[in-house]
């Protein structure tokens, strides 16, 4: 009968450490943004850097002569 004794007071530990950890986590702002990381999976990232095909280069910068 000791060991229930020892188990609840485990069981009592254990549930304060995870609701620490838990408030923790809310106050360091981990569940700010849950949806990003995901779409960022599915985006290509040389995709968005390169340019769409040998013809699509970046617009000269505007000189004196061009205004």
């Amino acid at each position: 009968m000791e060991i229930v004794y020892l188990l609840v007071i485990l069981a009592v530990l254990l549930a304060g450490v995870i609701v620490w950890a838990f408030l923790w986590a809310t106050k360091s702002g981990q569940f700010d943004d849950l949806e990003g990381p995901a779409h960022r999976v599915l985006m290509d990232d040389e995709a968005l850097d390169a340019p769409k095909s040998v013809h699509d280069k970046p617009a000269p910068p505007p000189t004196a002569d061009n205004e």
